[in-house]
């Protein structure tokens, strides 16, 4: 049976290349037995007059199904569609078993210590509008500068070896180019040999608690806090101790008398828009840190993932920039720079620390993205992450003073906060007793998402009349849009609260 050129469509406005529909086309005649195993195909020439397109296009049609098997080339006489098709039907194990769902549990135990309270997913209903904890728009991501670097590497002749095993470290190339950035923008006078490139912010804290905690080493955080850490430092079998957190940040004398009853392996700090709070360590508390650590030996990690944003004044420089005794594990990553899905994170530290990560990163994951992370460092080399920070600096700027107008406009005397430096969210509180989960629940109801306060409080299981605001993923009409839901849902709250503390009083008799 012969091709049949007409049932071939083409259509130049795809994505597709011409080529490729053709060969796609031809395998799907094969697949359904209009074109059986040893059928004559027509030649390049001919095919092509009758489709319409350059011969060039056929041969390179006819290159894809040779490449995938489906055709077979026999000198003199022509192109036939293969004997053998390169489609195999595995056989059964059994025969005449019928078909059983994969099973939903493991016949043999898991390790129950590992992860005592293990839950099922639970998928979250998708909404139009959503406070979240705090993350950039990824509307505005620069992914046409990343797919120009791929495209890049398309041409390159050099391209094979990033498709290899790399460094375990990560791309050379963009720890020399980040150790730089680092410098301009930290003041951070590290080199290569002090990078090690993650995927993310939460890897890279893994990987150093793995290396750096025996069971039962201490780890003092603060609370509120950031629960994910808190989580990672507990798998690696350390202790939390919890301090608490005011306008100035952690408190560090909460931090000295743990330190002089307890052995403390860590501090774990967020110096800039401290997750939840949105408050950074004062400048008096990062020195005295600082000689706490030296004094206690203990080491510090900074996490310092949204350093980049910032909307006034002249940022304090990271800890690490005043390090001068090897106390502080320096964490960042590009997620918040560019998208939480680009999935690029580091540390910076002694190089004897990131000799023993990257040993354990080998064993776990053999190595990150190359093309990803070398696309990274051409961006970072050619000045495209500074300047995509500068415009997404002014937006996000914008939208945190947008926010914090609607919420005076619309939530005056309802709802406290102070405004932050920087980051991408607003923490605020409550007022008049309305309790956050009931506000949550009716906004849900109206089409807003707000996230649950309750995740931040590891150490005082109480509800708390906070709630986080993320502002930079909505643009000016949706934050308009999201406030107004948030005042209607807080004052139906308020009304219930209200209606529910009223006396009831009998009827006359």
């Amino acid at each position: 049976m012969p091709l049949i050129p007409h049932a071939i469509l083409i259509d130049k406005s795809l994505s597709v290349p011409v080529y490729l529909q053709i060969s796609n086309n031809i395998i799907n005649q094969i697949r359904s037995g209009t074109l059986p195993p040893g059928a004559t195909l027509p030649g390049s020439r001919q095919l092509a007059a009758a489709l319409g397109v350059h011969r060039k296009t056929v041969i390179a049609a006819y290159d894809e199904l040779y490449a995938q098997s489906w055709v077979e080339v026999i000198a003199r006489k022509g192109i036939f569609v293969a004997r053998q098709l390169p489609e195999l039907t595995p056989q059964p194990m059994m025969q005449g078993g019928a078909k059983q769902d994969y099973p939903r549990e493991s016949y043999f135990q898991l390790n129950k210590n590992l992860f005592p309270d293990v839950m099922s997913a639970v998928t979250q209903a998708e909404q139009h509008l959503y406070f979240n904890d705090g993350f950039p728009d990824t509307r505005l991501a620069p992914i046409d500068l990343l797919i120009r670097e791929y495209r890049r590497f398309g041409s390159y002749r050099f391209t094979p070896k990033y498709l290899m095993y790399g460094p375990v470290h990560g791309s050379e190339n963009l720890r020399n180019e980040l150790a730089g950035f680092l410098a301009k923008t930290r003041a951070l006078n590290v080199s290569a040999e002090n990078i090690i490139i993650t995927k993310g912010a939460q890897m890279a804290l893994y990987l150093v608690s793995q290396v750096l905690f025996k069971r039962n080493d201490v780890i003092i955080v603060a609370d509120p806090g950031y629960k994910g850490a808190n989580e990672v430092f507990e798998h690696a079998g350390a202790l939390v101790r919890y301090v608490p957190v005011d306008d100035q940040g952690m408190d560090l004398d909460a931090v000295e008398d743990i330190c002089k009853i307890e052995s403390v392996r860590a501090v774990y700090v967020i110096p800039h828009h401290h997750m939840p709070t949105t408050v950074s360590l004062s400048q008096d508390r990062r020195i005295r840190l600082l000689e706490l650590a030296r004094i206690h030996r203990f080491a510090i990690f900074e996490d310092d993932y949204d350093f980049d944003f910032q909307y006034t004044g002249n940022p304090i420089l990271p800890l690490a920039s005043a390090d001068r005794h090897g106390s502080v594990v320096y964490i960042g990553s590009f997620c918040k720079t560019i998208a939480p899905g680009i999935r690029i994170g580091f540390i910076v530290a002694p190089a004897n620390l990131i000799s023993q990560t990257a040993t354990l990163r080998k064993l776990i994951d053999r190595q990150g993205e190359q093309l990803l992370e070398e696309a990274i460092a051409n961006l970072l080399k050619n000045g495209d992450i500074s300047r995509h920070l500068k415009k997404m600096n002014k937006i996000y700027h914008e939208r945190r003073d947008l926010l914090a107008a609607l919420l005076n406009s619309h939530l005056n005397g309802k709802l406290r906060f102070r405004l932050p430096d920087g980051g991408f969210a607003i923490w605020a509180e409550y007022l008049n007793g309305v309790k956050p989960a009931r506000v949550a629940e009716i906004a849900f109801e109206m089409g807003l998402n707000i996230g649950n306060v309750a995740d931040y409080f590891s150490n005082n299981p109480r509800p708390q009349p906070f709630v986080r605001l993320g502002f930079a993923s909505m643009n000016e009409s949706e934050l308009k849009d999201a406030v107004s839901i948030l005042a209607r849902a807080y004052d139906k709250a308020l009304q219930e609260k209200t209606s529910n503390l009223t006396p009831q009083l009998s009827p006359a008799s």
